[in-house]
């Protein structure tokens, strides 16, 4: 826009003279490269209609700011306007939100003359509560994320990231890496990781994001979005495929699946402090496939495959049941919850929103050669299940998560 010593004398003329017109100019003139000085000039000069838009644009636009030169020293954005403009990004409503290939679209029940075009389905959608209906979101995947399969994601400070995975035309692993910012309704793509890498897990965990394993791989690599920058990180003790992971109380636990050589009954705890993996306890009963979330100091593992070794062994090791179990780190008591016999407990996608574990599941009753997918919640709190409507669409590569989205009248 200007020079820093000019926008200090436009923000003094629009505060000592109040000239509406300049301070017009000046809220419509927030950008990535001046919003920094320009929030502590409205601070000096007691523009509160300038502060707020700054603070607005800071949340935002949040990562990006996080990167500008002058952010850096922390003397323009300290650790308490950070948390602020966290919140700030949280200002919507949480709303659960289904990415995929969907088809059958036209079911979502939409107003006349908001139909997609035939050659463009949705493949954003987002649950609206109250109506108990899908809607679509404006915003599409990335042309570059159609037809990528096995990627990691993860929610980081109101961000969707999805990185790596597979594109099933070539088979070929990528490490390609995109994030979704609901404040904006925008995609953007970040720098790639240094491996390719598909089937792992991308977790956040103090502001940061690990990618861990893949494919015959134990390597770790961590994002920093202040640098937008990947970098390797201490390496599992072994590579692992079909393992669940999730962070919890600030690190990061891996259960489950297999080595190169036998089941993994270890959980690995990584502590990023210490940059260092350890056996935190050994496993009565193999897990693998598992979708893993946290709350507090208790981790549920949600579906999957139960092995149980020895004496206590059930002679149905291979039936397809969604169920829930829970482990608490700081007992490490093993509890296994609710049942829910009619619906698949594999290729399933789950996310925290609110009081439950919000899940898509498959029908295992129905046949059909159509992925059509159940909605369905886990009440946390009750250990009880809630069946919502039926998921309005066929589809396949699915993920649900929850986001913060923008109020209508805040658009």
């Amino acid at each position: 826009m200007t020079s820093p010593p000019l926008l200090e004398e436009l923000v003094e003329a629009a505060s000592y003279l109040q000239v509406t017109p300049l301070l017009r100019l000046l809220l419509s003139q927030v950008r990535v490269g001046n919003c920094l000085e320009l929030h502590r000039l409205a601070q000096v000069y007691g523009l509160q209609d300038l502060h707020d838009a700054c603070l607005d644009f800071m949340a935002a636009h949040y990562h990006q700011v996080l990167r500008r030169p002058d952010a850096r020293p922390h003397l323009h954005l300290p650790h308490a306007l950070q948390q602020h403009l966290k919140e700030r990004r949280m200002r919507g409503t949480a709303t659960l939100v289904a990415i995929g290939d969907f088809m059958g679209a036209s079911s979502l029940g939409l107003p006349p003359g908001c139909h997609p075009q035939a050659e463009a389905p949705w493949s954003m959608l987002r649950y609206e509560e109250e109506a108990q209906r899908w809607l679509p979101l404006a915003n599409n995947l990335p042309p570059d994320l159609v037809n990528v399969r096995g990627y990691g994601s993860a929610m980081l400070d109101n961000y969707l990231f999805i990185v790596g995975g597979y594109r099933i035309t070539t088979s070929q692993e990528i490490s390609a890496a995109h994030c979704y910012n609901p404040c904006l309704n925008e995609w953007s793509q970040l720098s790639s990781m240094n491996q390719k890498r598909s089937n792992f897990k991308l977790l956040a965990v103090n502001g940061k994001l690990y990618a861990i394993g893949g494919q015959s791989l134990s390597n770790v690599e961590c994002y920093n979005p202040e640098n937008d920058w990947w970098n390797f990180v201490a390496s599992m003790p072994n590579p692992l495929a079909e393992f669940s992971a999730c962070e919890c109380k600030g690190k990061i636990y891996v259960i489950g699946g297999y080595t190169t050589r036998d089941r993994n009954m270890n959980i690995l705890q990584y502590c990023p402090t210490s940059d260092s993996w350890t056996n935190f306890e050994l496993c009565d009963v193999h897990v693998r496939k598992q979708q893993m979330l946290s709350v507090e100091e208790t981790i549920y593992l949600v579906g999957g495959c139960i092995h149980e070794l020895g004496p206590n062994q059930k002679s149905s090791q291979s039936e397809d049941v969604l169920t829930v179990q829970s482990y608490n780190i700081a007992t490490k008591e093993w509890l296994y919850l609710k049942e829910n016999t009619s619906k698949s407990g594999l290729n399933l996608t789950c996310t925290l929103h609110n009081d439950g574990v919000y899940i898509l599941s498959r029908d295992i009753t129905l046949s059909t050669s159509l992925e059509h997918r159940v909605f369905l919640k886990y009440n946390i709190f009750t250990d009880s299940w809630e069946s919502l409507r039926r998921f309005p669409a066929f589809g396949q590569n699915m993920l649900i998560c929850s986001m913060y989205l923008p109020d209508v009248q805040e658009v």
